[in-house]
């Protein structure tokens, strides 16, 4: 698979273009090959890049297009790394955003993250990795309640991830001239290494309830 990904082309955005408002059935018939051709297929050819540098990237999925306009003006993928545990990519005509994410969590999911929080050597980890994150350009944010879950002191040293309920770190890479490069396969890698120590640490603590 190595070398397919050659960046997205130039007309890529011209594809978009198009898209953009709500585009009526007959300009989305009119742009689906292309769109297929010059958006889809590169990042599906990327995310095979990526996949042959860590076999655990090698869970993916690259989204078809849906009924919403949403769906024709941003390309979205995901790499699988456990139960609700991912990285996601998206392009659009605002470049190529990233994120690593623990999300729409299985039942018994947030109370395996608040034990593992709660604990002194692994809640330590985590704020330790989610502050080193945070100072490399990723916005920390999730589905947070307003107040602590009931059981955990309200002064709880790790408050704040407490009352997290899903966990995510994203950050905008850019929308410049390496897109249409090769260069954009060493972006994604570099911010997979990134978010790597948070998406281990997820993987271990918060695994699928039984």
């Amino acid at each position: 698979m190595r070398d397919q990904f050659q960046g997205w082309p130039e007309q890529a955005m011209d594809v978009l273009w198009q898209l953009q408002g709500e585009p009526t059935q007959a300009t989305r018939e009119r742009c689906r090959a292309d769109r297929e051709r010059l958006v889809r297929q590169p990042m599906i050819a990327l995310l095979n890049e990526v996949a042959d540098n860590d076999p655990r990237y090698q869970d993916f999925s690259v989204w078809h297009y849906r009924t919403n306009s949403w769906w024709w003006q941003h390309q979205s993928a995901m790499i699988r790394l456990g139960r609700k545990i991912e990285i996601n990519l998206r392009f659009s005509l605002e470049g190529l955003h990233v994120q690593g994410a623990w999300w729409y969590p299985d039942p018994g999911q947030v109370d395996m993250f608040r034990k593992a929080v709660a604990a002194e050597g692994s809640g330590r980890a985590l704020a330790a990795i989610v502050e080193d994150v945070r100072k490399k350009g990723y916005d920390i944010s999730g589905d947070v309640m307003k107040r602590p879950p009931r059981g955990y002191p309200a002064d709880h040293p790790r408050t704040d991830l407490l009352r997290h309920r899903s966990l995510v770190a994203a950050r905008h890479l850019g929308c410049e001239e390496w897109l249409h490069t090769r260069e954009a396969v060493d972006r994604v890698l570099a911010a997979a290494t990134d978010l790597d120590d948070l998406l281990v640490w997820l993987v271990r603590r918060v695994k699928r309830a039984a």
